[in-house]
């Protein structure tokens, strides 16, 4: 790991002589991306620092470009002094705060050097302040989609902070990111539409695939449709798939009726700890049958890989080749069956690409083979033979590699050289590549959708998709959080595409089902006359989201009659499990119990009025306590919807007699609450 060496401002110093001293510093004292970066150039590659898992060799450049010609042929850097402050703030964050998604960062420096620039001077880092700020910000709000300028502002938000904290600005600014984070969790309108078709997959491609993993026998097309099975399987990140060991399952005795649990050992790629993934029982099958094929197509590779380990600097050779060992030379045809390629011409192709001499007349050409070996060695992954660095799996050991250019329809395997499967080739193979004339698993076998355009779906929907069918089912947002990989509970919402129809069909369920429901809903169904399912749209009419719960109040009929004072109404509905919810329960009871003993207060000092007070309060501290209780009751099992019992009625004759109504009674008998257990996805 890197050194990293905090930088202090001298105080005898102004903004300019700080940030000549911050610039020199990065450039001379820092190796983050490694002691001979070339600090002065204008790109950076820091592949070997930064490594992006399912990109394959991909090489990762830092390219100080200005905003305006980011996505230009020929890109205009920035202009000094204000690339070298975006020089050594990149690589002095990147010691403090290491990241692999740098782009927010280094589009944070861009925008404020579009800002500065505006102002006719040369941008200069040290004359930043709230109106350029704030113009930096309107750039990212005019360049950027709502989710990447929150991101970007995010960041344009800490170098403001880093500049005066670090005294490099003329005047010190306090300035906060006031773009707006994209509202994800909305589940009504044309916009809620639209986002979720795009992150969830097209039906058409859930009932092409299962037919297409049967189908397959080419091996991308076997590849790519057993990738998508594991994925169908649980929600997982495709880099996690990718990084799976060839002994990634696990086997164990179920106890309690007799059967064998299933699941696959799992290293999460955001910060959550290894684990073992236990599969659903229904898909249990599917993913045993994955792994197989996977096996079985990639088992040559690992042989491959095995002998590169164990005979470094030496080529591998099929079976049937290894008398060539011996030779000194090779002929164009015996270059073509060692390297893989089809034909003479191929061969002398891939000679000139690596720069293999050639000796001979035409027609008997030949070349070396210790110049062969070299060339193919040469070729190697670059770490091999580490493919992941993190948990040091081995490509011999990996589950997802394969020979070059094996998953290319058009171009001959390489049978001498390995590469590990990356994001890229399982996204085409799942219609990523149409629009470049790249076939798909769908195409090849004349699936299409509805309108025949050809079907298209990332690998990264399948997460969203299993993450929406775990919320629709009533899976408690720990479990889904657990289930997915994740650290933050908080990340499940921006996966949740529950529709409005879905949440309202979950509640109309459970209405007059005993097995189910046990209160004033499931018993009126006993008197009407009408089906089930009809009664219970009478009933629940409609849904929306609340603090607490659900409300199924029917606004076309009547005005809320308690003017949002939820917890004394019926219509309030609670599902065990949502814990941003009950977060929001209990910090309402926290509150409740702050004013219950300001009214005691006031009571005891005798204000007028306070005894109605003091009554009020303590029937909100008895409600919402009860509410916890059962939330925390192991005996009610998640995903259970609970419905508080009505207040008493009225007392008509103290009202006659002009005494105070009695306060609203709640109940301690569980009998008394409506307690709706639904049943989980997956049992």
């Amino acid at each position: 790991m890197s050194e990293v060496i905090l930088f202090r401002p001298k105080a005898e110093l102004d903004a300019a002589g700080n940030l000549a001293g911050f610039v020199e510093s990065c450039r001379n004292d820092l190796t983050v991306f490694g002691a001979d970066l070339p600090f002065d150039e204008n790109i950076w590659d820091v592949s070997n620092s930064i490594s992006l898992k399912g990109c394959r060799n991909k090489r990762i450049r830092i390219v100080f470009s200005t905003l305006g010609t980011v996505n230009a042929a020929s890109p205009s850097p920035m202009v000094e002094p204000f690339l070298g402050f975006a020089k050594a703030y990149m690589r002095y964050m990147h010691g403090l705060r290491p990241t692999v998604g740098f782009g927010p960062r280094l589009t944070a420096l861009r925008v404020l050097e579009a800002a500065l620039s505006e102002q006719g001077n040369i941008p200069n880092p040290i004359r930043t302040d709230a109106h350029v700020l704030n113009r930096a910000a309107q750039l990212t709000d005019e360049h950027y989609t709502k989710a990447a300028a929150y991101r970007i502002g995010g960041q344009l938000e800490m170098v403001a902070t880093f500049l005066s904290e670090n005294r490099l600005t003329v005047v010190p600014v306090r300035w906060r990111n006031h773009l707006k984070r994209p509202g994800d969790t909305d589940r009504v309108g044309k916009e809620f539409d639209e986002r979720r078709q795009s992150k969830m997959p097209a039906q058409a491609a859930l009932d092409a695939l299962p037919k297409v993993f049967r189908l397959a026998t080419e091996p991308v097309d076997v590849i790519v449709s057993s990738v998508a099975a594991l994925l169908c399987a649980s929600p997982d990140r495709i880099s996690e798939v990718l990084m799976l060991p060839e002994n990634c399952e696990v086997r164990q005795k179920n106890d309690k009726d007799n059967g064998e649990a299933y699941g696959l050992r799992w290293w999460p790629a955001k910060g959550a700890e290894p684990m073992v993934k236990w599969i659903v029982p229904s898909m249990a099958s599917v993913v045993q049958e994955a792994i197989e094929k996977i096996r079985v197509v990639t088992g040559p590779a690992r042989r491959v890989a095995k002998w590169y380990e164990d005979h470094p600097g030496e080529i591998y050779l099929e079976s049937h080749l290894e008398p060539l060992r011996s030779n000194e030379w090779l002929s164009m045809r015996e270059v073509a069956d060692v390297i893989g390629v089809a034909g003479i011409n191929s061969a002398r192709t891939w000679c000139k690409k690596n720069a293999v001499k050639e000796i001979g007349d035409r027609g008997a050409r030949k070349v070396r083979l210790s110049d062969v070996q070299k060339a193919v060695v040469a070729m190697l992954p670059d770490g091999f033979p580490i493919l992941d660095k993190e948990t040091g799996l081995k490509y011999s050991n990996a589950l997802l590699v394969v020979c070059v250019n094996e998953l290319g329809i058009k171009r001959g395997t390489y049978r001498c050289m390995i590469e590990p499967i990356s994001t890229n080739q399982i996204n085409t193979g799942l219609g990523g590549g149409s629009k470049h004339g790249l076939g798909s698993i769908f195409s090849r076998f004349g699936f299409t959708m509805p309108d025949g355009s050809q079907i298209k779906i990332t690998t990264h929907q399948f997460r969203h998709y299993l993450n929406t069918i775990a919320q629709a089912g009533g899976m408690s947002q720990l479990d889904i959080a657990k289930w997915s990989g994740r650290k933050d509970i908080r990340q499940n919402a921006a996966y949740d595409h529950v529709t409005p129809d879905q949440m309202l069909q979950k509640i109309r369920d459970a209405v007059g089902d005993e097995s189910q429901m046990f209160g004033s809903l499931a018993e009126l169904s006993k008197k009407s006359l009408i089906p089930r399912d009809e009664f219970a749209r009478l009933v629940v009419p409609t849904a929306h989201t609340t603090d607490l719960g659900f409300c199924i109040h029917d606004y076309t009929m009547s005005p809320c009659q308690l003017h949002r004072d939820c917890i004394h109404c019926t219509d309030l509905v609670c599902v065990k499990g949502d814990e941003e919810k009950e977060r929001h329960l209990r910090q309402q009871l926290e509150e409740a119990r702050d004013m219950q003993q300001r009214a005691e207060e006031a009571t005891r000092d005798g204000y007028y009025g306070s005894g109605r007070w003091l009554e009020h309060h303590k029937s909100v501290v008895n409600r919402l306590s009860q509410l916890c209780s059962i939330m925390d009751d192991p005996n009610v099992p998640l995903g259970a919807f609970v419905q508080l019992a009505p207040q008493s009625a009225p007392n008509r004759i103290g009202v006659e007699l002009g005494e105070a109504l009695p306060p609203p009674s709640v109940s301690s008998r569980p009998t008394e609450l409506m307690v709706d257990v639904m049943t989980k996805m997956g049992g």
